[in-house]
């Protein structure tokens, strides 16, 4: 039985070696300042910086990349994720929505993050300062519903 247990860990580890030769790309696509949401939209500096703390990570060509994307199969969720994410609601692109999908967003960002849907909380475990307490959803929110035409 130990050496059953012995080739099942060094596979594993044999596995998650090979995974490493796979790395993801950790670049931003480019973007133009220009068609940016804060750029745009012109928010006060208290909601720019909760957007970008809760929301830009994922919801923009911003993303800051932490040293464990660079261990796969972790790195391979998040690279996934961002670009579901960004099919979403993308801010580096606010500019080229038309009206109506800037509408439809901002609704739906009111409502995610009225319903503590947003940020996930996967996200927010490892970046504390992107947990928002509920005068900062709020505001976030009335700021969201402020917006929609």
């Amino acid at each position: 039985m130990k050496k059953r247990t012995r080739n099942i860990a060094l596979a594993a580890v044999g596995i998650f070696a090979v995974m490493q030769l796979f790395p993801i790309e950790q670049t931003n696509p480019p973007s133009d300042p220009a068609d940016d949401f804060i750029t745009v939209e012109n928010p006060p500096e208290e909601i720019a910086g909760l957007m970008k703390n809760a929301c830009y990570d994922c919801h923009s060509h911003h993303t800051e990349y932490p040293w464990y994307a660079g261990l796969q199969p972790v790195g391979w969720f998040m690279k996934n994720h961002f670009e579901e994410a960004r099919g979403e609601l993308n801010f580096s692109k606010w500019r080229q929505y038309n009206d109506e999908d800037k509408t439809h967003a901002l609704e739906h960002m009111a409502e995610e993050v009225e319903e503590t849907k947003m940020p996930l909380m996967s996200y927010w475990i490892m970046h504390p300062e992107a947990k928002l307490s509920g005068d900062k959803r709020q505001k976030l929110v009335d700021y969201f519903k402020s917006k929609i035409k």
